[in-house]
């Protein structure tokens, strides 16, 4: 009888053991709607598609407002949020405001779900999961599994995206630290940062650069400041692409620009600059194939942060507020 007892309390410690040590993401899966929305998939697909055609830019802003929501305690849809009385959300955070963008997109897409499967079924942070992926692929990158079941947060933390999020003055140590913190290697750093293969960026962003640094292309160099003016404010919000050669769409070109000394963020170019990382961007620059796989990868394993699942947070009716 000792026996048996001590082999059923043994059994029900590694039981514990097992349900403490598995990992939350464990609990996403891609058929997670399957009975519930199966239609979820193409419905955002449709709605992504849609958003892009009407402007191009867009995917790449959806791309960023994942990454965004990612690294701010999990993929929770906590980017979404709106301040309230309750919490200042991270709209207004540094690496954000008057930066992040396409909430009215997913708000579009979250109507058109809920009208195919029902209010507070699918979450929002799934759809910007989602959306992300899909973004990834109208413009011609590499397609993904995404896992889905994650809950939406009660709230947001300005000050988690003040901390958490990389900024275009970090260098590469700080680049390495920031993405550190969130579990990722060196190469996956590099490989995250190829979304800026896509989209662009505002003068403030890169005036220090174009117009103080000594690693830039000077043509480059040049061609920017005609839309960037020196002295700030003037100009602050105008744009550039962030890959001067296809802008609009996803591949390496990004990486030979860096080689090129043409990035146009400080934080693109310390990716190449005599550093750790040199060898990483050469790589992808000439296996665009290796890029997209890394890349593709660890856009999952970004999906996979600290997910809110099962009874935790909510599903929200309205991606701006809590319910």
């Amino acid at each position: 009888m000792a026996g048996v007892a001590h082999s059923s309390l043994c059994l029900t410690l590694l039981i514990v053991m097992i349900t403490i040590s598995s990992p939350v993401s464990a609990q996403l899966s891609v058929s997670f709607y399957g009975n519930t929305c199966p239609s979820v998939f193409d419905t955002v697909r449709t709605a992504t598609r849609s958003a892009i055609n009407r402007e191009a830019r867009m995917g790449a802003s959806l791309i960023r407002l994942f990454f965004h929501d990612c690294f701010v305690n999990g993929c929770d849809g906590g980017v979404l949020l709106d301040d309230n009385g309750s919490f200042v959300g991270e709209k207004t955070a540094l690496a954000n405001n008057n930066s992040a963008r396409g909430f009215e997109v997913i708000d579009n897409i979250k109507t058109q779900v809920d009208q195919a499967c029902g209010r507070s079924v699918v979450s929002c942070a799934d759809i910007l999961a989602i959306a992300a992926r899909d973004s990834v692929v109208e413009l011609g990158g590499p397609t993904y599994s995404v896992p889905v079941g994650r809950r939406d947060a009660r709230t947001a933390s300005r000050d988690g995206a003040n901390n958490n999020l990389p900024r275009f003055s970090h260098n590469l140590d700080e680049l390495i630290r920031v993405f550190s913190n969130q579990g990722f290697t060196a190469r996956e750093m590099v490989a995250l940062s190829g979304a800026h293969t896509v989209g662009q960026a505002q003068c403030v962003t890169f005036r220090e650069r174009i117009y103080n640094e000594t690693n830039i292309d000077a043509a480059f160099a040049t061609s920017r400041q005609a839309n960037c003016p020196r002295v700030a404010p003037n100009g602050d919000s105008n744009l550039a692409p962030l890959d001067p050669q296809s802008p609009n769409r996803f591949g390496n070109n990004y990486y030979q620009a860096l080689i090129n000394r043409r990035g146009l963020l400080h934080s693109d170019q310390v990716l190449f600059n005599g550093g750790s990382a040199d060898s990483i961007v050469t790589m992808y620059s000439n296996n665009g194939n290796a890029f997209n796989t890394d890349f593709a990868n660890a856009m999952v394993k970004m999906g996979n942060l600290n997910p809110l699942t099962g009874s935790q947070g909510e599903v929200r009716v309205n991606c701006r507020r809590v319910n």
